[in-house]
């Protein structure tokens, strides 16, 4: 029997039941697998242009002449800071408005594909700009569009998983946000292995046209939309930002570790080539090839962090392994920062590795299992403002430190500083994560079948 979303049912296949969007419940139907990955494989293409667009960056700020007689870190903040406050404004407010959104497709879908199709266009400025100005305004355009599909995504699992199936997809999310990073940093690295750095946003462009068909033809279209009950879209967009979510503590605990962790990874790849130039030496084509061995590695602990990390937060809880990921991001970044030759760093890289593949598994399932889920595209949304300013504040951050300690101590120091600074970031997420209180899980009964789906 085939649906109107496009998948078909294999014959005595039930349609389950869809829980109304004002309820706020959680579907009771196992998804199969195969929509678990096509769901979470979205963000496989999201991180992918995070990872290259962020590598394309790094590599011409330090090996061009494109910042002036800008130091690295102000050049570096000057081109982010504009782009993530873009993020963290447009991803909530639009998850939002998406929650409420009718449409022939869902809630969700229009706003995926239209997010994605503006961000081949804004890539493709990204790669033929040549100066800081016009590189610094099509980041911006980007964070605009990316946002506006990543927003109301973040709502579309919490619409479709149930919660017996959490930690799985919890699991599969991180594991492609992880393949996402190692495509969009390998294709970079390679890029610049060859000498043409734009051909790496080409590339990461047209991955996430094939992530976002998979998801938009072949998954269903979750939970009906929340009435708007005669509120003008303003309102509704003024909404996101009302002070009640205040009164979700653990969310508000939560999203401020989640900031933490996120800045302190994001300084060693804001300022990885910075680092492999200034204190080790290496010149540009040397610097990527180094740079995809780290990346290997990083990719490798990640993979193997992932799948245990969730399966384990589902028998002791999410909090305890979210701990553990921040010691071993401590340690492993701290290793790093202090590696007298390549090899000890890729090492701690390593162990940075298995803490963000940890981090990344387990936190996405303890946001879900605190949100209000009538309003995931919201929450989920505003969790943007970590992740979002996580990208900004690391590279302001960092590059505040690095410049400073290249005053004072010369070049070579300033990278290693950097690094110093985001271990005792990771015990400040730590700290932050305290005053979360996890729910109790507890066994729903499920059927197999695809949930949100409606039959014709």
């Amino acid at each position: 029997m085939s649906h109107s979303n496009g998948v078909a049912l294999e014959a005595g296949d039930a349609a389950p039941a869809v829980p109304a969007a004002e309820t706020g419940a959680r579907p009771t139907a196992l998804l199969p697998t195969s929509q678990l990955i096509r769901i979470s494989a979205y963000w496989l293409g999201l991180t992918a242009i995070d990872a290259a667009v962020g590598l394309f960056i790094g590599f011409r700020l330090a090996y061009s002449d494109i910042k002036g007689d800008m130091g690295l870190g102000a050049a570096t903040a000057f081109v982010t800071i504009g782009g993530a406050v873009v993020g963290i404004l447009v991803q909530p407010t639009v998850g939002s408005i998406s929650d409420y959104t009718v449409s022939r497709w869902g809630r969700r879908k229009p706003f995926i594909v239209f997010g994605s199709l503006l961000d081949v266009v804004f890539l493709l400025g990204i790669a033929v700009s040549n100066t800081l100005i016009s590189i610094t305004a099509f980041v911006i355009l980007l964070q605009f569009s990316t946002n506006t599909a990543r927003g109301p995504f973040q709502g579309y699992v919490p619409d479709l998983v149930a919660e017996k199936q959490v930690g799985m997809a919890s699991g599969l999310v991180g594991m492609m946000q992880i393949i996402g990073n190692i495509t969009g940093f390998l294709l970079a690295s390679l890029a610049a292995a060859v000498g043409s750095l734009p051909a790496a946003l080409f590339a990461v462009a047209i991955v996430e046209l094939v992530t976002m068909l998979s998801v938009v033809l072949r998954v269903g279209h979750g939970l009906p939309p929340k009435p708007r009950r005669g509120r003008s879209w303003a309102a509704i967009a003024r909404e996101t930002w009302g002070m009640d979510i205040l009164r979700e503590r653990s969310y508000v605990w939560l999203v401020a570790s989640r900031l933490f962790f996120l800045i302190a990874g994001g300084i060693l790849f804001a300022y990885s080539i910075a680092y492999l130039k200034y204190t080790f030496g290496y010149g540009e084509d040397q610097a990527g090839t180094i740079f995809i061995a780290i990346l290997a590695v990083v990719g490798v602990g990640n993979v193997i962090a992932v799948i245990p990390a969730s399966r384990l937060s589902d028998r002791a809880g999410r909090k305890p392994v979210i701990y553990a990921a921040c010691l071993i991001g401590a340690i492993g970044v701290g290793i790093t920062a202090m590696a007298p030759v390549v090899p000890v760093a890729i090492c701690g890289a390593g162990l940075y590795g298995a803490a963000s593949g940890t981090f990344l598994a387990v936190d996405w399932a303890l946001m879900t299992d605190i949100i209000p889920r009538s309003s995931a595209g919201r929450y989920m949304g505003l969790s943007n403002v970590a992740t979002g300013s996580a990208t900004m504040l690391a590279a302001a951050v960092g590059g505040l430190v690095l410049d400073a300690a290249t005053a004072a101590a010369g070049s070579a120091a300033g990278p290693r500083a950097a690094f110093l600074a985001a271990v005792g970031l990771y015990g400040v997420a730590a700290l932050l994560l305290q005053p979360v209180v996890e729910p109790q899980r507890h066994q729903t009964p499920a059927v197999e079948a695809n949930a949100g789906l409606q039959p014709v």
